[in-house]
């Protein structure tokens, strides 16, 4: 299995996901500044894994500080949050995971040492709590797939892998229980434009396994539909609002509406963590724009003419009615059934 995020030698493992395919890389982050930097130029992304790796950075942050007074350790340690809650504005799972580390700060009695030491076990038990919570939707999502035909093909969007958590995925943990449990015939990939990540990260992860894969462009996913090739689409979420309106990589929300269209089931993958029970609907999630390179260029190939110009949302927001279910590590849940798990969530994770 594949670990994104790994904590060995008292420093944070990442893989550069922004060399894969063609490249396994490691980065070694010793920093919270460069934790900081990895999150927001994606060498670590996926809602999950950034809040995991926004975890350690916290700790990394807190034993820079150079104090022993317990007000101006925490002072400097709300700086620290500050800077890495400014990276990415769209993953719930990275404030929240900020959110506890301050939380566990505050709480935690004892000496500026025995704080930073308890922030590391709160990172380490974040890290670890999300390999099983992936686990458990796996196996969910297996259960809530259709019953017909005994072997699925599911199409996913973006890569909400193991590369996108802290080991085995949301909507590729689905994939990955139904591929062991004999269900599945084979991924449909959407290449995920502009940053290619199904093309390169799904289909790679799928590689990895044995997975059969197919990559299509995102156009082509109505076309795909319309000939019987999938049986249901499965996709992660960086945000979900109370309502069940859930933000995702820019093309979800189309896949959405064509997948309504030709009847076919629509399930998020996504850890209660995602959701944010404080926006009433998906009208308030934040969409974070990204530097128009993306669109604009491939490597050192320029694409388009000089002179235009470019919009380049990171993400869109579906809506509840398009959704078929939202599957959680407790469990599968229409979205207007998110209600029932308010409760649940604040008992588990004591949400900022």
């Amino acid at each position: 299995m594949l670990y994104p995020v790994v904590w060995k030698n008292n420093s944070v493992l990442l893989i550069d996901q922004t060399r894969l395919p063609n490249e396994y890389a490691v980065v070694e982050i010793h920093r919270s500044e460069d934790m900081a930097e990895a999150i927001r130029t994606m060498i670590v992304r996926g809602a999950p894994a950034i809040g995991v790796a926004a975890a350690y950075g916290m700790y990394l942050g807190a034993r820079e500080i150079e104090t022993s007074d317990r007000t101006e350790f925490l002072q400097q340690l709300e700086k620290v949050a500050q800077l890495l809650r400014s990276t990415r504005p769209t993953a719930v799972n990275l404030f929240w995971a900020i959110g506890r580390m301050m939380q566990t700060a505050y709480e935690t009695i004892g000496t500026v040492a025995e704080i930073q030491q308890t922030l590391l076990e709160t990172a380490q038990t974040i890290n670890t709590d999300d390999i099983q919570t992936c686990q458990a939707i796996g196996n969910h999502g297996l259960a809530a797939l259709p019953k017909t035909p005994e072997k699925l093909i599911i199409l996913t969007h973006c890569n909400a892998g193991a590369l996108a958590t802290a080991g085995y995925g949301t909507a590729l943990g689905v994939v990955r229980s139904a591929w062991r449990e004999g269900r599945l015939t084979r991924v449909f990939a959407d290449e995920t434009r502009p940053r290619l990540q199904g093309a390169k990260l799904t289909a790679w992860e799928c590689v990895q396994e044995g997975i059969p894969v197919t990559v299509i462009t995102d156009n082509m996913a109505a076309h795909c539909m319309k000939q019987g090739l999938i049986d249901a689409v499965v996709v992660g979420a960086d945000r979900i609002a109370a309502n069940g309106d859930t933000a995702n990589k820019i093309g979800t929300y189309s896949l959405a509406i064509v997948a309504q269209k030709h009847h076919i089931p629509f399930f998020v993958a996504a850890p209660l963590s995602t959701i944010d029970f404080t926006l009433i609907d998906g009208s308030q999630i934040p969409i974070e724009e990204r530097h128009p390179a993306e669109i604009y260029q491939i490597g050192d190939t320029i694409l388009t003419p000089s002179g235009v110009e470019f919009y380049n949302p990171a993400f869109d927001v579906t809506p509840a009615e398009l959704i078929t279910a939202i599957i959680t590590e407790k469990g599968v849940f229409a979205p207007d059934e998110l209600v029932k798990l308010h409760t649940l969530s604040q008992q588990i994770f004591n949400h900022y």
